[in-house]
C-alpha cells in the first residue's frame, strides 16, 4: 500500500509521510518569557501538551533505553545486554528520581531502578513503564518550572506508591518540557516488587465458586492497583492544568492552560495543529512550514468568525433599538429617508473613493430590494435572520474542522507507518551483534514507526477500522463543504457591511439633528 495524501485546509492535496518525533519534544525552550503570538498575549493562553504512553517490550522498547534517552546517560540493559548511550544528547538541564518512602534507597541510582524493572518483568510483551510528557509554561522561570514538576510528580504519583524518574529538556528555543517515567508494578511494604494483578474466583449468587467444567473454577484477573484505570489519563491531565495554573498565578502571570479541548470547553473555535519541535524551530527562523501555514489559515478563519460575530451582534442590537424606537406613523418611510440621505451624501473627491461609494450604494440597494426591506422592523428581521445563519454556519464549520483534524492525524499516522515499516521490518532481520548499531542509526525512524503503530493499534482496539481511502474521501468531502460554507460566511460579511453603511448614515443624521437642536436652543 502506498502513502496516502493529506487534505490541506485550503483544499489543496499535500503529500504526507514526513518524519515526526514521537514524543520527545526536544526543541528546548527559552528560560525567559519569549515573544508570544498576539492571540496568546491577548487571551492569556499558555500551551497545554500532556501525552501519555506505555513503554512496551512487545514493540522493541525498554525502560532502560527510555531512561537513558531522557536523562542523557549511558545505561546497560542487563535483561538483553544492550548498551544505550545518549551522553551526546544536549539540552538536558535537570534529572531527578523521586521515590515513595518504602522504596529501596538503591533505586536512587537510575541503572539500578530500571534494570530492576526489566528483570522482574519476564514476558516478551511486558509493559515496563509509563511516560507522561508535559509542556512547561515558558512564562515561568527555570526554578519555578522545576518546583512545578516536583510538586506534580510527588502529589500525583510518588505519594500513590510509584517510583518516578523525570528529566527537564531545554535547548533554549522556546519549548520547555519534562519527561516523567513511572513504574507500573507496585512495591510491597518491604521494598520488593509486588504483583500487577491477582486471580479472583467468580462466585455465584450464594457466594460459592463456579466450576469451569474442566476440574477447576471460573476466575478472572484484577489489577492490584488502580494505576491503569482509563479515567486516570483524564485525571492526571486535569491535575497538570491545575498545578501549572497555580504556578502561573503564584508567579503573577495572567496566562492559564486548559486540559480540555475547545469542544469540551464549549468554545466554538477551530483548534490549531501541534507544531512539533522541528516545525517550531523553522518558523522561529523565518522559514514557513506546512503546519505553520495550516495554523495561519486556522488563525485567519478564527479571526473571520470572531469578526463577523462582533459586527453582526452590534447590528442586531442597533436595528432592534431603532425598530422599537421608531414611531408607529412613518415607520415605512425611515428606510427610504436613510436611503435618500445616503444618496445625497457627497461622494469622495478621489476617483477610487467615488468608485467605492458607488459599489457600496449598489450593495445596499440590492440588499434592500432583494429582501423587500422598507421598514426598520423588516431590517431588524433581516439582521436577526443573518445572526441565525451565522451561528448555523459557524457550527457546521467548526464541526467540519474538528473532524478534519481527526482525519488529518489518522492519515498522517498511516503515512508515517507505511514510510518507516521497511526500516522496522529490516530490524527483525539484523543479526544480534549489529542490532544496537542499527537501532542507533535509525532510532528516529524506528521511534516514528512505533508511534504510528501504537496510534493505529489504539484505533483498532477502540473499534475503528483502518481505512485510509475512506479517510481521504471524507476529508475531501468535508473540505469542499467547509469551503462552500466559508464562502457563504464571506457573502454574509458583505451584507453586514451594507447594513453598517446604512447605520453610518443614520448616525450622521442623528448627529446633525443634535447640532441643529443645540443651535436652536442658543
Amino acid at each position: 500500500m502506498g502513502q496516502c495524501a493529506l487534505i490541506h485546509r485550503s483544499g489543496v492535496v499535500r503529500p504526507a509521510g514526513g518524519l515526526l518525533r514521537p514524543c520527545g519534544r526536544d526543541g528546548g525552550y527559552r528560560p525567559q518569557t519569549p515573544d508570544l503570538p498576539a492571540e496568546r498575549r491577548m487571551n492569556h493562553i499558555a500551551i497545554f501538551h500532556c501525552p501519555i504512553q506505555i513503554i512496551k517490550r512487545s514493540i522493541g522498547k525498554s525502560a532502560v533505553a527510555a531512561a537513558a534517552y531522557r536523562s542523557g546517560e549511558r545505561l546497560v540493559n542487563e535483561w538483553d545486554g544492550m548498551t544505550h548511550d545518549y551522553t551526546h544528547k544536549g539540552g538536558i538541564v535537570h534529572t531527578e528520581i523521586m521515590l515513595p518512602a518504602h522504596a529501596p534507597p538503591e533505586f536512587q541510582d537510575r541503572s539500578t531502578l530500571w534494570n530492576s524493572v526489566e528483570q522482574i518483568e519476564k514476558a516478551s510483551d511486558a509493559q515496563l513503564a509509563r511516560e507522561i510528557e508535559v509542556a512547561l509554561p515558558v512564562e515561568l522561570s527555570p526554578a519555578a518550572q522545576l518546583a512545578l514538576v516536583r510538586s506534580f510528580v510527588k502529589d500525583n504519583f510518588v505519594d500513590a506508591g510509584m517510583c518516578a524518574d523525570f528529566a527537564i529538556h531545554d535547548k533554549g528555543t522556546g519549548n520547555p518540557h519534562a519527561h516523567i517515567l513511572l513504574t507500573i508494578r507496585p512495591l510491597k511494604s518491604d521494598g520488593r516488587w509486588g504483583p500487577k494483578c491477582r486471580k479472583v474466583y467468580d462466585l455465584d449468587s450464594q457466594g460459592n465458586r463456579i466450576p469451569d467444567g474442566k476440574g477447576g473454577w471460573k476466575n478472572h484477573r484484577e489489577d492490584t492497583t488502580d494505576w491503569n484505570d482509563r479515567g486516570n489519563a483524564e485525571k492526571w491531565r486535569a491535575a497538570w492544568a491545575v498545578y501549572a495554573n497555580r504556578a502561573l498565578e503564584t508567579a503573577g502571570r495572567p496566562e492559564r492552560i486548559n486540559h480540555r479541548s475547545y469542544k469540551r470547553q464549549g468554545v466554538d473555535k477551530i483548534p490549531s495543529v501541534h507544531m512539533g519541535p522541528a516545525a517550531s524551530q523553522m518558523e522561529r527562523r523565518g522559514i514557513a512550514t506546512e503546519k505553520g501555514n495550516i495554523n495561519r489559515e486556522i488563525a485567519a478563519d478564527n479571526k473571520l468568525l470572531k469578526e463577523i460575530k462582533a459586527r453582526i451582534t452590534r447590528l442586531y442590537n442597533w436595528s432592534k433599538e431603532q425598530a422599537e424606537a421608531a414611531p408607529v406613523q412613518g415607520r415605512e418611510s425611515i428606510i427610504a429617508q436613510l436611503w435618500q440621505a445616503r444618496m445625497d451624501t457627497a461622494a469622495p473627491s478621489t476617483r477610487s473613493g467615488k468608485i467605492r461609494k458607488l459599489q457600496e450604494d449598489a450593495k445596499l440597494f440590492n440588499l434592500l430590494q432583494k429582501n423587500g426591506i422598507t421598514s426598520m422592523e423588516q431590517l431588524h428581521e433581516k439582521v436577526a435572520a443573518m445572526n441565525k445563519d451565522y451561528y448555523d454556519l459557524r457550527g457546521k464549520i467548526v464541526k467540519a474542522e474538528r473532524r478534519l483534524a481527526v482525519l488529518d492525524e489518522r492519515m498522517e499516522m498511516w503515512a508515517q507507518y507505511e514510510k518507516y515499516k521497511p526500516i522496522r521490518q529490516k530490524l527483525d532481520k539484523v543479526k544480534p551483534g549489529r542490532r544496537e548499531k542499527y537501532q542507533q542509526e535509525h532510532r528516529a525512524e524506528l521511534a516514528a514507526f512505533d508511534t504510528a503503530a501504537d496510534f493505529l493499534k489504539g484505533l483498532k482496539e477502540s473499534g475503528e477500522k483502518i481505512t485510509p481511502k475512506a479517510w481521504r474521501a471524507e476529508a475531501a468531502r468535508l473540505t469542499a463543504q467547509k469551503d462552500f460554507d466559508y464562502q457563504k460566511m464571506r457573502d454574509m460579511r458583505e451584507d453586514i457591511k451594507a447594513v453598517e453603511n446604512l447605520r453610518k448614515t443614520a448616525d450622521r443624521l442623528a448627529r446633525e439633528g443634535q447640532r441643529q437642536q443645540r443651535g436652536t436652543e442658543r
